[in-house]
């Protein structure tokens, strides 16, 4: 599984400069299907609780009479947040750290007290904030560590129809990292966006036995390394995951390192075996969420047309071939792939001449392949083809690649698919 750029030092994969060139341009431009770049965006902040019955007037969510716990007081030190990206023009940095939004250069050792239970909201730290206008957005990541002085979270436990208090030591962890999927930071107005950083008790809780702990002689259940010490670690481990990221990584006071999904999360990103990963791959939606780019002296002219039986193809001019079969791509970013599970990748293609393109799908951060890398015949009539493949690692962001330059000709495409073959 590659979670590019944990910063705790988890497979950090250094990409320079040169490399960044192989997938950007120093030309600027747009290109079809999407705005490369996101749109200036402040940034703001909320961290709440969410019950199971949500209040639509407050951050602060409503319990139910059978929650199985509540929370009284619940507090972190908010101390980082990271942007990652994609990129079509040549960049310096390196792409699987991301970039560091907050604090800033003035800031270094800056963190902020954030209660859930009080439902805090962030807005002036972040005003000057903005999304990096050059990138297309993977990931957020939002950095927590246990407050200094309040490393325990507080509330009542539901055992046998009675709420008993609880107390639950966050001294396990040293720091984690939450990364929130795209499609989970909402879009505010066309100059906001906002992060809702949420925990949820009942994911916490969800299916631990708390039959046998033992209450102390002062009432209170303590969750620690030295009372009730299996029931705590059984809790250590869907701490995190209770918050719903997509994904986390975290350090413990131990020394140890770890990474995961959130798995319910990330079966929604995969989706079922048979589904077709790509996006408009009929092209109906004209060019969304495809990107046909020009590099290394490539050039291309791009539409969209529609044959006699309503059927939609993209139809791909290049007009100079440029020094590589990369100088002109038709590209989809951000396919989920489950590494070890065999995939079919299928699309129809023709051409105003014979000739061959290579089809590819590559991860967006070092650009290494990581599901196939084929070289495919193209002739002067429409042809299906069919590429089975097993991708090396588990990603939701791969990048579907058909590599149209070197010389000048006029490409065809339709019906492009990539789907699971296995469960």
């Amino acid at each position: 599984m590659r979670f590019a750029g944990f910063k705790f030092g988890v497979l950090m994969a250094m990409v320079g400069v040169a490399m960044a060139f192989v997938a950007c341009s120093s030309d600027d431009k747009s290109v079809a299907g999407i705005e490369i770049g996101n749109p200036s965006l402040a940034f703001t902040a909320d961290f709440s609780v969410d019950y199971s019955e949500v209040s639509t007037n407050s951050l602060a969510k409503t319990a139910a009479k059978d929650e199985p716990l509540l929370l009284d007081s619940f507090a972190l030190d908010f101390f980082e947040v990271r942007s990652y990206s994609s990129y079509y023009v040549a960049v310096s940095i390196d792409v699987a750290k991301g970039v560091q939004l907050w604090p800033g250069e003035d800031l270094v050792d800056s963190s902020l007290k954030v209660s859930f239970t009080n439902a805090d909201q962030v807005a002036e730290p972040f005003k000057n904030i903005n999304l990096e206008d050059k990138g297309y957005l993977k990931e957020m990541g939002v950095s927590f560590r246990p407050a200094k002085e309040m490393s325990k979270v507080y509330g009542k436990l539901l055992i046998k129809g009675k709420y008993i208090p609880v107390q639950y030591s966050l001294d396990w962890f040293k720091q984690f990292e939450l990364r929130y999927h795209y499609s989970q930071i909402e879009r505010v107005s066309d100059s906001i966006a906002n992060l809702s950083v949420v925990f949820f008790p009942r994911y916490f809780v969800d299916g631990v036995d708390f039959s046998k702990v033992k209450i102390a002689d002062d009432g209170v259940i303590y969750l620690d390394p030295n009372h009730n010490a299996s029931t705590w670690m059984e809790l250590n481990q869907q701490f995190i995951s209770s918050f719903r990221p997509l994904r986390y990584g975290f350090a413990n006071t131990e020394g140890d390192i770890a990474e995961a999904y959130v798995l319910d999360i990330w079966e929604g990103i995969i989706g079922s075996m048979s589904e077709n990963t790509i996006e408009n791959g009929d092209f109906s939606n004209d060019f969304y969420s495809w990107i046909v780019f020009d590099q290394f002296e490539g050039t291309s002219e791009a539409s969209v047309e529609k044959e006699r039986n309503g059927e939609h193809y993209v139809k791909i001019q290049v007009t100079q071939g440029g020094k590589y079969s990369y100088s002109v791509q038709l590209i989809q970013e951000n396919v989920a792939l489950l590494a070890g599970k065999k995939y079919k990748c299928v699309f129809t293609i023709w051409s105003d001449v014979d000739g061959q393109i290579t089809a590819r799908i590559g991860a967006y951060d070092d650009y290494d392949t990581i599901g196939f890398q084929e070289h495919v015949k193209v002739g002067t009539t429409g042809k299906s083809v069919e590429i089975e493949f097993v991708p090396k690692e588990s990603t939701p962001f791969a990048r579907f690649e058909l590599n149209l330059g070197g010389k000048e000709r006029t490409f065809f495409i339709k019906d492009i698919k990539i789907f699971r073959l296995q469960e």
